[in-house]
């Protein structure tokens, strides 16, 4: 068969021929239909994620999930390909735990792109941050493909004032047509960033999800932070996912005397039945249209040119076979 095969680390995979797989006990061979190209498909093969495979792994496929079909012809989303397997490729691998029936009105190109930031940002808000209907959040990194679904999200669980920042201005435009009430540009001193956030704020977020640490997460601190003793009225929840921005913060001891503030991880893969519900109720609202992202189709056997260019701003990038 043909894949997507990473011959050595930090190096861009090259469409080639490899062996196909065998399933084993509770596992399943999918025929691949799509996948899509994700952030941390490029740092796992970079060497740079926590979970990418060192020199002696390899060769392996590329890609962490996708969209194909089972023996029986069953469109499934699929994950947790098992090495040195992966998603790139005409057949790949995975436990059959890991393949999700979808529904027929969603298409293969946003069934490729959707579930992984969309379940992502759905657990990241109902399961770490907890956010209860009639609060309000801060999506830092909202013109990113996650963030911008974390809006859709946010409102659909009931937020009542969504803000989002970023950097892109021609994606913040839009963010109002999925739902935010307000947005921040990233791209400003400091000092103004911090005021741009104390306006925004009103009586204090309740929940903030952060795709990008660093300098902006420093600057929203600062804004949280009181210069005197006053009373807490309200806990704010940050859930830190990304680090697009930066991968440490200052933090001063003072933020967390002076105001009602707790960091949360996103504590990696929740329990099967939270990730299978998040999965049914995220495939369900994309195929009803209520949850859109953007795509843009790329045949698999360009992945070597692919790989190494910048995405589309706001868009994901789905390799097609």
């Amino acid at each position: 068969m043909k894949a997507a095969v990473l011959e050595g680390i930090g190096k861009a995979p090259r469409w080639e021929e490899f062996d196909e797989p065998e399933a084993g006990e509770g596992e399943a061979v999918v025929r691949v239909r799509a996948a899509a190209l994700k952030p941390v498909d490029k740092q796992l093969a970079a060497g740079t994620h926590f979970a990418s495979p060192k020199e002696a792994d390899l060769p392996i496929i590329c890609g962490t999930d996708g969209v194909g079909l089972l023996e029986d012809g069953t469109r499934v989303f699929f994950g947790g390909c098992r090495r040195p397997f992966g998603a790139m490729a005409e057949l790949t691998v995975v436990p059959r735990a890991f393949c999700f029936g979808l529904p027929a009105g969603l298409d293969d190109d946003t069934a490729a792109a959707l579930p992984n930031p969309g379940v992502s940002a759905w657990l990241s808000l109902t399961q770490r941050a907890r956010l209860v209907a009639g609060e309000t959040v801060l999506i830092l990194g909202a013109t990113g493909v996650t963030g911008q679904l974390a809006v859709q999200i946010a409102k659909l669980l009931g937020a009542k004032r969504v803000v989002g920042v970023g950097r892109n201005e021609g994606i913040l435009a839009r963010l109002g047509e999925l739902g935010a009430d307000g947005t921040i540009q990233l791209d400003q001193a400091a000092d103004t960033l911090k005021e741009a956030y104390l306006s925004e704020m009103g009586e204090g977020f309740d929940v903030v999800l952060d795709y990008l640490w660093g300098k902006p997460t420093e600057a929203l601190l600062a804004a949280m932070s009181k210069p005197e003793f006053a009373v807490a009225t309200k806990e704010t929840r940050v859930v830190q996912v990304g680090e697009s921005a930066g991968a440490t913060i200052e933090l001063p001891a003072a933020v967390l005397r002076s105001t009602a503030v707790t960091i949360l991880g996103t504590a990696g893969i929740p329990a099967m039945e939270k990730l299978m519900e998040a999965m049914q109720r995220v495939v369900e609202l994309g195929a009803r249209g209520e949850l859109r992202v953007e795509t843009e189709r790329v045949a698999m056997t360009e992945v070597n040119g692919v790989w190494g260019r910048k995405g589309p701003a706001g868009r994901r990038v789905v390799m097609s076979l």
